[in-house]
């Protein structure tokens, strides 16, 4: 079962993933720490349960980013779950971070 690609994926060549790896995986990394040590902006069980859902879209973001980078392409819907999880969690540089990932290897 192949998944169906996304348009707004980027393929990379084997040899510029082999190159970009270490990039890539420390900007994951680095969100992916820094989501789990976020804390609800507010009291209550209600934002509690927003923060927990929001948390859990950036890291599954990042997993689907991670899936992609294996078969050696960014995948679109990764970035936007990501990206819009993190501006919800209020870390705006981190979800640009993230978006500049579709440019890696025009750097």
């Amino acid at each position: 079962m192949t998944r169906h690609q996304e348009p707004q994926d980027k393929t990379l060549h084997p040899d510029d993933r082999a190159r970009l790896d270490q990039v890539f995986m420390q900007v994951v990394l680095d969100v992916q720490a820094q989501v789990q040590q976020t804390r609800p902006a507010q009291a209550g069980t209600l934002a509690a349960m927003f923060h927990k859902e929001t948390v859990s879209d950036a890291l599954q973001g990042c997993a689907v980013l991670i899936a992609g980078w294996n078969e050696n392409r960014v995948d679109g819907a990764g970035v936007t779950r990501a990206a819009k999880a993190l501006r919800s969690l209020g870390l705006e540089d981190l979800a640009q971070r993230v978006e500049r990932l579709r440019g890696i290897d025009e750097a």
